[in-house]
């Protein structure tokens, strides 16, 4: 699982679904693994982990993102008395999703287009609401998602700072005057995934695509690029002082940062705490939080009781 998400597709041209695509030691959809058509339809939890009183086991991927995420649920359930139980670093989705449904973990952060991706490989929802009401039909009834936050690791069209001043650029839809004299990088399968829909969607032609994979964000500090496919929550947006340009017509799909649980094990307590955080945690913040980690070399858990102090959380 880690940050080799280079894989999962939303549909056929929907949103990539953050499987394999990630970025080194940023978000991105570390709980990766590919659609499964039986995962809807798994065998019920087995009594879960209990609601009131009970102990809430929070689980983890195996990425920094995903461990840092599962601290800050863990201390903000705690700060409301929920007993917690932490078991980080586990793996992929695969076996995160059976662990769930079988009780052993009750609380998981989960990314929504990624996951509803793994559970119907057909699926075409792009936004948040569409994704969400999507995943309520598809999710086993032992299963459900909390509040979703606004931030996502997801896929975008970054640009440096000094080209968006120079050029005027907030959103995608502004690239189109200038497309023609700028240089795209990404992923090598960016542009055999991306080019015909950048034309159909936005009307954008680039003069010229370089696969720039993990160097990508590298390429548009130093200028080799004009436009770059960087992931939302990579440390180098903060770090080399990046742009990236909003997708209003949502040809990236939304991924967005949500808490998969299984609806045994959480009260209306531990609801009311997750949902709290998910209504701060925000993009810019996450990728600021995964800088000290990432980047910095911080430990998570000092990180998330910060970021939860700082918010009235912890």
């Amino acid at each position: 699982m880690k940050r080799s998400r280079r894989a999962v597709v939303i549909g056929t041209l929907a949103a990539l679904a953050l499987g394999a695509t990630a970025c080194g030691s940023s978000g991105g959809d570390p709980l990766g693994g590919g659609s499964s058509a039986s995962a809807a339809s798994g065998a019920p939890a087995a009594g879960g982990s209990g609601g009131s009183g009970s102990t809430v086991v929070v689980g983890s991927a195996n990425f920094p993102e995903n461990v840092l995420l599962g601290s800050i649920y863990s201390q903000a359930l705690k700060a409301k008395g929920v007993k917690v139980e932490e078991k980080f670093n586990i793996g992929s989705r695969e076996v995160l999703y059976g662990q769930l449904q079988s009780g052993n973990l009750t609380v998981l952060p989960e990314y929504n287009g990624a996951l509803l991706a793994y559970l119907d490989a057909k699926a075409t929802a792009v936004t948040t609401q569409d994704v969400n009401a999507a995943l309520a039909k598809t999710l086993p009834a032992s299963l459900g998602i909390l509040a979703s936050s606004p931030a996502e690791d997801k896929d975008s069209l970054s640009v440096s700072q000094e080209t968006a001043t120079k050029y005027n650029l907030k959103s995608i839809d502004d690239l189109a005057a200038k497309a023609g004299e700028f240089t795209i990088g990404g992923p090598p399968e960016f542009k055999s995934r991306r080019e015909q829909q950048f034309k159909d969607v936005y009307a954008l032609t680039f003069k010229e695509w370089k696969p720039t994979a993990d160097t990508t964000a590298n390429a548009l500090k130093d200028g080799g690029i004009q436009v770059g496919n960087v992931f939302t929550t990579d440390p180098k947006i903060v770090q080399y002082k990046l742009v990236p340009l909003a997708d209003p017509k949502n040809v990236f799909g939304a991924q967005n940062i949500t808490p998969l649980v299984n609806k045994a094990g959480v009260d209306a307590t531990a609801t009311a705490a997750l949902d709290a955080v998910s209504a701060k945690l925000d993009t810019a913040g996450l990728t600021a939080l995964m800088k000290r980690v990432a980047v910095d070399k911080e430990d998570p858990s000092a990180v998330a009781k910060d970021w939860l102090k700082s918010n009235g959380l912890g």
